[in-house]
């Protein structure tokens, strides 16, 4: 059982390359992105300057942004700091 506000695994299939990256419950989805050599700036690492903003086609997403106003949240996600909640689909 996960405790509660614990970050738990999903998915990010990227659907031009057709890869699925796994984000572990301690790891941000920027890192594996980055880990897999998506070309993708970190910026601040806490949600708040936009620049590793990325766009997503489909999924959960769960926001812990500071930046992204809810109209922008309906197509792109900061993967420093935003999760999902299974899986979502990244369009790289």
């Amino acid at each position: 059982m996960t405790a509660k506000g614990a970050d738990r695994p999903f998915y990010i299939y990227l659907a031009y390359s057709g890869r699925t990256l796994i984000v572990g419950a301690n790891q941000s989805a920027l890192q594996v992105l980055i880990d897999a050599g998506v070309d993708i700036e970190p910026g601040c690492m806490l949600g708040g300057c936009g620049m590793c903003v990325a766009d997503f086609v489909e999924g959960d997403l769960i926001h812990k942004d500071l930046c992204l106003t809810e109209n922008d949240r309906k197509a792109l996600f900061c993967p420093c700091v935003s999760r999902a909640g299974t899986r979502i689909v990244l369009p790289l």
